[in-house]
């Protein structure tokens, strides 16, 4: 399909080609100056590369978190006129007067009414759907695979079942061994490339062996900047560890986190369910021999 974006005469019009972050931010700088904008990408929906990062430079902090307020004020600004699926072809005219034209990919659905809910994906008569090959049971200790069963009973028939039972089976084990991923992935439908994608993308889930206690040393640009560097080192310095690894012991392990949302405490760290704020070096010995003394 073609489409003239601009009129004949001016109109203070701007077409924004490609809606990765920078295109996303000239759109918004443009209608800030009060001029009309057409943001084009030839991809499903904007946001472009760095919508697959999962940190960014210098600070480490995630995409989303640069992305996000521009994804909002772009789908809500009543000047910016985002069009998906869609190449420049040519492009005509003088400064002042061009004529664009585009070729834009069928959607198959109405883009208006379109909530997003995910109803025609499911139901599309041309979706295929694959012959799963036939898997080999998964070998479990008996008492891993009562505790498994019970997990999965509980919330099998639910709506969306799969993350509440990672959740319960991630405080049961402390960490996926990867025959309770495929007796997950077995018992639910899921692909196990859908069970291992979750398990692997939530910094509280774990995928190896991990200790009895999670210290996670917060990196987000506040606490960095307020020197959350240093408790890191001195913890790693304590319990003889880098970080991502374990004690002998497994009762601590070492780890970073973009964010734990509580700038107003920085430097801050984690343990399980308890949140240290407002800390220096002198304050990890005492934390650490707490939890030492519990274990």
């Amino acid at each position: 399909m073609s489409s003239n974006l601009i009129q004949p005469h001016p109109v203070g019009a701007a077409l924004v080609v490609g809606g990765g972050i920078g295109g996303m931010q000239a759109a918004l700088d443009l209608t800030g100056a009060g001029i009309k904008v057409y943001l084009t990408d030839n991809g499903p929906a904007i946001g472009g590369v760095m919508s697959q990062l999962d940190k960014t430079f210098p600070t480490n902090d995630c995409a989303m978190c640069t992305m996000a307020p521009r994804l909002v004020e772009v789908g809500r600004h009543r000047d910016i006129e985002v069009l998906t699926l869609s190449e420049v072809q040519s492009v005509r005219g003088t400064p002042g007067n061009f004529n664009v034209t585009l070729n834009r990919q069928p959607r198959y659905v109405d883009e208006k009414k379109c909530t997003g809910c995910g109803t025609c994906v499911s139901n599309c008569p041309t979706h295929n759907h694959v012959q799963p090959m036939p898997t080999p049971p998964v070998e479990l200790e008996p008492a891993t695979r009562e505790t498994l069963a019970a997990i999965v009973a509980r919330h099998k028939n639910r709506p969306g079942p799969l993350m509440p039972i990672l959740q319960e089976v991630n405080i049961a084990l402390n960490y996926f061994p990867e025959s309770a991923l495929r007796y997950v992935a077995q018992e639910t439908g899921y692909s196990v490339a859908d069970v291992y994608r979750i398990a692997t993308f939530y910094s509280s889930f774990s995928v190896v062996p991990r200790g009895k206690y999670v210290i996670n040393v917060c990196m987000g640009t506040t606490c960095y900047v307020r020197g959350s560097q240093r408790l890191m080192d001195k913890v790693s310095e304590m319990l003889a560890i880098k970080e991502d690894e374990t004690t002998p012991d497994m009762k601590f392990t070492l780890k970073s986190v973009r964010c734990i949302g509580c700038c107003g405490l920085a430097p801050a760290l984690t343990i399980g369910t308890e949140t240290y704020g407002k800390l220096t070096r002198q304050d990890i010995p005492d934390i650490v021999h707490k939890c030492q003394e519990v274990a």
